[in-house]
């Protein structure tokens, strides 16, 4: 059993309004160093998988066919076993 996470962030040239209003909230709030907020989505999911190799392509099969949209966002994907004990 194998542990993907995903994350999944806007691509660079596309405008994050969610980041942007973050941002605005933050200098309103007094913490003017704090800038360029980008806002994504961290996805965490369990892969029943022969092997790590096999895990990871289905993570990423996953991450560009469903969590992420490949014309606006860009996503990463870590995988690693899981422990017996180690729950998501």
């Amino acid at each position: 059993m194998f542990k993907a996470e995903v994350n999944v962030m806007l691509r660079a040239a596309i405008l994050d309004v969610q980041g942007k209003t973050v941002e605005n909230a933050l200098r309103s709030l007094g913490y003017g160093g704090a800038g360029h907020v980008r806002i994504g989505k961290h996805i965490t999911l369990e892969i029943d998988a022969a092997n790590a190799e096999e895990a990871t392509a289905i993570a990423y099969e996953i991450a560009e066919k469903v969590l992420s949209n490949p014309v606006m966002e860009d996503f990463t994907v870590t995988v690693m076993e899981m422990q017996d004990a180690e729950e998501v």
